[in-house]
């Protein structure tokens, strides 16, 4: 799990500059913070690509923590987010899957060597308020496909 959890904060060259950092990775979940420092916008709050990306990587995160990272990879099929609030802390977001999700993509991956799935999640500040809601759909292939 230690592989993963570098590789999920220095694989991607913007992630790893942005200063993305796991707090917590096991099959099915994940929290992430995203620093404020060094991520600010031209009116001194974080930058939305910042915020946009704390929001996309859980998706990629909870395949490679939840399934055989040598037999499978994720993509980003579509992503929305809704910005609620001006964000001048830290940010941090907490994803999960299911057990019966896990079992549902596991047996799609068996099947046809592909699986789609949806994480919906809130960014929150360092009080906890949510400033942001995000929903990806991701696809979780089989790396001989």
């Amino acid at each position: 799990m230690d592989d993963i959890w570098r590789m999920i904060e220095t694989a991607i060259p913007f992630v790893q500059r942005s200063g993305l950092q796991v707090l917590e990775l096991r099959p099915g979940y994940v929290k992430l913070r995203m620093p404020f420092d060094g991520n600010q916008n031209h009116v001194g709050s974080m930058y939305a690509g910042a915020l946009f990306t704390l929001g996309e990587i859980p998706g990629g995160a909870l395949c490679y923590a939840t399934f055989d990272p040598r037999k499978y990879f994720p993509l980003a099929k579509e992503m929305t987010i809704r910005y609620r609030k001006r964000v001048t802390t830290d940010a941090f977001i907490e994803a999960g899957l299911s057990q019966e999700e896990i079992h549902r993509i596991q047996g799609d991956l068996d099947t046809h060597g592909k699986a789609d799935f949806v994480v919906e999640a809130d960014i929150q500040d360092t009080s906890g308020e949510p400033v942001a809601s995000v929903r990806g759909l991701y696809q979780i292939r089989a790396a001989t496909l």
